[in-house]
């Protein structure tokens, strides 16, 4: 499991530091701030390759660009420190095997995912005899490839989706079940299941069965046809079948036995989902990832980015102090800091949307923040902090009234201010 991950020079401040908890850590701030980038350099930590551009150091630093980080083996306790060698534009590393970290998988907000195999990427001997100097570095598919496949020269390294699935749903076989376990835990409700349909042809230039799922509206679907929020989820899913499965066979040919240690990255699995699902996903991979892809016996640890209240507000039964953490990225004075927050459960997302984690003012537009601001400046007599377009009681009132609903919460604030407003204007 990571355990820390320490930045110098890189990344989005002179300095950087996050302690990871055992189980889940979830990474919230405003965009820009540097989310992807730990989630990034994190893949790179336990992985010592990068998905796509290799880290750079700072252009303001004064110093070398340092990347540090900690993380546990099944056996012993890694601690590595990494610098930029800047005539050679790449990250220095120690001779000899890397440290094997588990499974890690890493799914990327665009569609792309990165899998790093310890039993297909990973081997004991580098001499020259050897097919193991063939293996790859890691497995990065861009998000086409995870639908298509992925080959290395002659050599196919993936199926992909449409292949994959396909064959798995004509054997009935292991890989099948565990696609159809996993679907149904990652559905979005019990009433709306992912559930496979039958294979079918889309295009008399595609001679490939494509996969289908089941709807209420259009029945079969086939799947590259899906909503957007369906393909993200479907994908991932998918990847995760493929990925232990393929783990455990490899093992099997090694004779050894299959990890027992998954580190998943997941750059913000909320995109594209629909409230409901988003309340539901992230407890929801949880259960997949433990139950039906491990066995129910690996220790697993997400690190997950997200910009959703109803994500956060959905962790609030599951949340353990000892074992998740929240970190939060800010922007103070020009200088992006990183702190773990102290959990607490808000309950409703409009309190989620007004905490620390999120840091709106009000819950609303824009328009109806700026005018119940000025009503509550106005009632507490601070009438310097009002705009001049809402400096007066009958201004106020009528931008309250084009702004709000008439069921708002704030209307009786409102209407009890004023009603003292006029017995103070008639007792003078």
């Amino acid at each position: 499991m990571l355990q820390n991950l320490h930045l110098k020079n890189v990344g989005p401040a002179p300095e950087l530091e996050m302690e990871f908890a055992s189980r889940l850590n979830v990474i919230t701030g405003d965009n820009g701030l540097g989310k992807s980038f730990l989630l990034d350099v994190a893949w790179w930590a336990l992985t010592r390759t990068w998905t796509s551009n290799v880290a750079r150091p700072r252009a303001d630093a004064t110093g070398p660009a340092k990347i540090s980080f900690k993380f546990h083996t099944k056996t012993k306790a890694i601690d590595y420190e990494s610098t930029f060698d800047r005539p050679s534009q790449t990250w220095t590393g120690k001779q000899g095997r890397p440290p094997n970290p588990g499974l890690v998988l890493y799914a990327q907000v665009d569609g792309a995912f990165a899998v790093w195999d310890p039993a297909r990427n990973y081997w004991k001997s580098k001499s020259a005899d050897s097919d193991a100097q063939d293996r790859p570095t890691a497995y990065r598919f861009a998000a086409n490839e995870v639908w298509d496949g992925i080959a290395d020269g002659h050599t196919t390294l993936c199926n992909g989706l449409i292949r994959d699935w396909a064959a798995w749903q004509k054997e009935k076989g292991r890989s099948y079940q565990l696609l159809l376990a996993a679907l149904k835990g990652m559905s979005p409700s019990e009433e709306e299941p992912l559930k496979p349909g039958k294979l079918t042809r889309i295009s008399l230039d595609d001679v490939r069965d494509m996969p289908t799922l089941t709807t209420r509206y259009a029945g079969d679907v086939p799947i590259v046809h899906a909503s957007a929020g369906v393909r993200r989820i479907v994908a991932l899913v998918y990847l995760l079948v493929w990925t232990w499965e393929e783990h455990r066979r490899a093992s099997e040919l090694l004779g050894q036995e299959p990890t027992r240690q998954i580190i998943f990255l997941i750059d913000e699995l909320d995109t594209h989902l629909h409230p409901r699902w988003q309340r539901r996903v992230l407890r929801a991979l949880f259960d997949v990832v433990s139950d039906l892809i491990s066995g129910g016996e690996a220790d697993i640890q997400v690190v997950t980015a997200t910009h959703s209240p109803l994500v956060m507000a959905s962790l609030e039964p599951l949340f353990d102090d000892e074992k998740d953490a929240v970190w939060h990225l800010a922007l103070e004075k020009k200088e992006v800091s990183l702190q773990r927050e102290k959990w607490a459960k808000q309950g409703d997302v409009h309190d989620w949307l007004v905490s620390d984690t999120f840091g709106l003012r009000q819950a609303r537009s824009i328009e109806a923040e700026i005018v119940i601001e000025a009503a509550e400046a106005f009632m507490g007599g601070r009438l310097s902090e009002c705009p001049a377009n809402l400096n007066t009681e009958r201004k106020i009132d009528a931008e309250l009234r084009q702004q709000l609903p008439g069921h708002d919460a704030f209307w009786p604030r409102w209407v009890v201010a004023n009603d003292k407003s006029m017995r103070k204007a008639k007792a003078k």
